[in-house]
This record gives structure tokens, C-alpha cells and sequence, in this order.
């Protein structure tokens, strides 16, 4: 399979397992608003998926928030593969995504910085 469908099936994979998530859990069961999917990683053959999940806040509940998304994984699936229709229907894996936390983190030390403006020069 080329690269480029890869790209294209990932992103659509990515937008409908975010909304399926919206729709599924959204209520009693945990904070669905702080959770982003940043990435899904399908293999080739599109038989397993990585999604990459980003948590705002909630550093204590983090991993119990994606066991509970591992667990209920057929649920998602079931519903992705009525919306999108695939040869297969990959099976998902959930993993925490802290790389956003680190872009932060560098952000707020380039902002400490003390750089000089142009006037200055």
C-alpha cells in the first residue's frame, strides 16, 4: 500500500475515533474534552492501529483514562467501521501522548529567555 494512502487513512481514522470517543463517553464516564487523539499509526496491511492520545491535565488519572480506552476498544471499532469502511477493521491500541507537554515545556523556557530586540542592536 503507498505511503500516501497510509497518510490519508490515518487522518481519517484520527477524526472519526476523536468523534467516537465524543459520542461514547461523553457524560458520566470521564472528561472526554481534555482528550486529544494526536496521531493514529496503522500498520501496512491495516490490520493494527496505534492512536496517540494526548490528556489536558488530570496528570493523576492519565493512565487509568487510557486503560479504560483499551478496554472499551470494540466499542470504538464498532463504531469507526460504520463510518468508515475499510478492507479491514484495524484493531486499536491506545498510548499516552506527552509530546505536546514537552513542546510546552520548551516553549516556556524560550519564553524565560531573555532575548534582545532590535532596538537594541
Amino acid at each position: 500500500m503507498s505511503s500516501a494512502r497510509i497518510i490519508r487513512v490515518n487522518e481519517l481514522l484520527k477524526r472519526e475515533i476523536a468523534s467516537d470517543i465524543l459520542h461514547l463517553f461523553t457524560g458520566d464516564r470521564f472528561d472526554t474534552s481534555a482528550i486529544t487523539v494526536t496521531r493514529v499509526e496503522t500498520t501496512p496491511d491495516l490490520r493494527e492501529a496505534k492512536v496517540h492520545i494526548s490528556i489536558f491535565d488530570h496528570e493523576e488519572e492519565r493512565v487509568k483514562m487510557i486503560r479504560f480506552l483499551n478496554k472499551h476498544r470494540k466499542e470504538i471499532q464498532a463504531r469507526m467501521s460504520q463510518h468508515v469502511i475499510l478492507k479491514y477493521t484495524p484493531r486499536l491500541h491506545f498510548k499516552l501522548d506527552t509530546s505536546i507537554e514537552g513542546g510546552d515545556r520548551v516553549l516556556g523556557i524560550l519564553s524565560q529567555l531573555d532575548i534582545p530586540g532590535d532596538d537594541e542592536r
